[in-house]
């Protein structure tokens, strides 16, 4: 349990490692890893500090050059993938507050996705469509990462969907009990308030200009 705890902290740092560039209209240009892919089975460093669980949820706060990190983890209780190999999948919100960035949606299928494909979100009767890249998928505006976050916070269920490069497709499903309260965790520590609970102060993802570190 332990090693398992492990390994989906140091997937966390070092998806945090991933940095997007965004146009002006919000849809990514381009990906570029700043750390090699080995990164991602690394421990966490003594400086992440553990905020608490709900759930399935996990909360963390860290810091690296650009300042303080928070985000949550958490992976589905169901997984239908037959005919794929991959490693555990996990969800994610990432808040970068230094650098205004805050509600960062991934999530990493552990396979390579179809080139060009989306992943399908489901979280009751909404569904989103987020671009991929590898074995990860985000969303492709600051806007649409937002409006997730607080479906997922509302939700009960997240059902998610991928094709693999030979076309198999995989079916994961996350419970939401829980979401909530770790997102209000990262929220704390980082300092995000939600849309809801003031009208004046601006939300740090206002930022379009760039979007970054969607993991630990």
């Amino acid at each position: 349990m332990r090693r398992r705890r492990v390994r989906v902290l140091g997937l966390a740092l070092g998806l945090a490692s991933t940095c997007f560039a965004w146009d002006q209209q919000g849809f990514a240009r381009h990906a570029t890893q700043s750390s090699t892919a080995s990164a991602s089975t690394k421990p966490a460093g003594s400086g992440t500090a553990t905020l608490g669980s709900a759930g399935a949820w996990s909360a963390y706060a860290s810091s690296d050059k650009t300042g303080r990190v928070c985000y949550l983890v958490g992976q589905p209780q169901k997984s239908e993938s037959a005919g794929v190999t991959r490693t555990p999948p996990s969800a994610m919100v990432t808040h970068r507050p230094a650098e205004n960035i805050a509600n960062v949606v991934s999530f990493v299928e552990g396979y390579a996705l179809k080139d060009g494909s989306d992943v399908r979100l489901e979280i009751g009767d909404r569904k989103f469509d987020l671009f991929t890249r590898g074995d990860s998928a985000w969303a492709r505006t600051s806007e649409l990462d937002r409006t997730i976050v607080t479906t997922l916070a509302q939700g009960r269920t997240a059902i998610v969907h991928g094709i693999s490069q030979n076309g198999r497709t995989t079916t994961d499903t996350y419970s939401l009990s829980g979401f909530d309260k770790a997102l209000a965790l990262i929220d704390k520590a980082c300092g995000v308030q939600r849309e809801s609970e003031t009208k004046s102060a601006p939300h740090p993802s206002q930022s379009h200009s760039k979007r970054h570190r969607t993991h630990h």
